[in-house]
């Protein structure tokens, strides 16, 4: 090793770095995740040689809606936040396979037939590949510049010299430093690509899409600290399914949580703007243990079903599954109904599931929840014109929630004829005399079972 290298141990899980080997990282807790890399000592650099100098505020130049660039994909661009922002870093993560490299080369074809000038980096598919699945979307003329390289100083190279609007680097463990030691794709190759790459977009207005992988519990692989430095991070969800959804995680241009819906077909991506008929079922007689409720995810309002099976138990514990819900969250409605319903689950497996391979964060789902599984437990039809909007508090009280009137206008648009909310709620929405919606305000849990009032 020679004088003007530092050797470090990095965590591969969460990149904290010590001078000494350990067994338990202090930071993540995980076990084994240290290896040894070697760092370049930089030389120091004297002060007051900068040509950066400070700007007042009012002297900044602002963007516009009118400057961001339109990928000409509606889905994408409002999970984007109505466009790319220029000179904006982006990270795309999901599971292996799931449509990642076949949104960006869409989404790159589409710019270059609006004459903006895109650079394609592929680090680990081959030309020929590219070539196949361009066939398959039915784009073998265009334009579009490629470059098949994992090296990072020859990727920096073609950036100055072309100097593109945007940049998509399919993926970014898969891009080296020659400099540094260790292979692509560990803690430091990641970290140190892709600050270089942010370091170039941001000096030269270029928008930059990073392609990363996820591991096995769901988290972009690599440090941590590669969310923190991009701009927006977008999720993919729904390997299993034909649709696939996009989520925005975190957005510095626009809303987070925002989601966009996608139908994979043999030529592509295709996008899907009424989301809402595309999770529900349309039964024509009232059914056990299913109920509907409207999430808002991000400006979005998603009309969801909620299905439920509580089934005696035939072993010494009972199962909770959820699919789509969260676990404490289902624990925490179960004792709820046990405690001011009178229901009794303590004997029973409960599954809960949220149709059309969703996951729904929402609290509004709630009481839809819960009514699911009252339905389910006592065996009695949900009505299927009824919409079940509120959040549930430890006390059996119906909270209300965000957006209630963008909410109540979606389920009026789909032909719901019953909506149950929160008491407090419902006094802020404005119902004219031909509203085909019947509001059912309630204020406590209870109230919502009672022999005379209908589900």
């Amino acid at each position: 090793m020679s004088k003007k290298e530092k050797q470090i141990y990095v965590c591969q899980n969460c990149g904290y770095s010590t001078s000494k080997w350990l067994g338990k990282c202090p930071d993540c807790g995980e076990w084994n995740t240290f290896a040894e890399e070697l760092i370049a000592s930089k030389k120091n650099k004297q002060l007051g040689t900068s040509s950066n100098q400070p700007i007042h505020l009012s002297e900044i130049k602002s963007i516009g809606q009118h400057e961001r660039i339109f990928t000409g994909i509606g889905e994408f661009d409002r999970v984007l936040g109505s466009g790319i922002f220029p000179a904006s870093v982006i990270l795309i993560a999901g599971d292996p396979g799931i449509g990642k490299s076949t949104l960006m080369l869409q989404v790159s074809l589409k710019l270059v037939s609006t004459n903006k000038s895109i650079l394609y980096v592929s680090a680990e598919e081959s030309l020929q590949q590219i070539k196949m699945r361009s066939e398959r979307l039915d784009q073998v003329k265009s334009n579009l510049s490629i470059l098949a390289s994992t090296n990072l100083e020859e990727i920096l190279y073609q950036l100055e010299k072309t100097k593109p609007d945007v940049v998509v680097v399919d993926s970014i463990q898969s891009i080296y430093h020659p400099e540094l030691s260790g292979a692509p794709g560990n803690v430091g190759q990641v970290r140190e690509c892709a600050a270089k790459l942010f370091q170039f977009a941001k000096e030269n207005n270029c928008s930059l899409f990073l392609v990363g992988h996820v591991t096995k519990e769901g988290a972009v692989a690599g440090p941590k600290v590669l969310e923190h430095l991009v701009d927006v991070v977008i999720y993919f969800e729904g390997s299993d399914q034909q649709h696939r959804i996009i989520r925005s995680l975190k957005n510095r241009f626009g809303a987070s949580n925002e989601i966009g819906v996608f139908e994979m077909f043999s030529d592509g991506l295709r996008e899907v703007s009424e989301t809402s008929q595309l999770f529900l079922t349309h039964y024509r007689e009232p059914v056990v243990g299913s109920s509907i409720s409207c999430s808002c995810e991000g400006s979005r309002p998603l009309l969801v079903e909620v299905q439920a099976l509580v089934g005696r138990s035939n072993y010494g514990t009972p199962q909770r599954t959820v699919s789509g819900f969260d676990y404490r969250r289902l624990s925490l409605i179960l004792a709820v109904l046990e405690k001011f319903s009178r229901q009794n689950f303590g004997t029973h497996d409960v599954f809960v599931k949220i149709a059309g391979g969703l996951r729904i964060d929402d609290p509004a789902i709630d009481l839809a929840v819960a009514a699911a599984l009252f339905s389910s437990r006592n065996n009695i039809p949900v009505d299927n014109h009824s919409i079940y909007i509120g959040e549930l508090g430890l006390g059996g009280d119906i909270r209300p929630v965000s957006f209630p009137s963008q909410r109540l206008q979606e389920a009026k648009k789909r032909g719901f004829k019953n909506v149950y909310l929160s008491s407090r709620g419902s006094k802020e929405i404005t119902k004219s005399g031909k509203d085909p919606l019947q509001i059912y305000p309630l204020d406590s849990i209870h109230k919502l079972f009672k022999p005379h009032s209908k589900m």
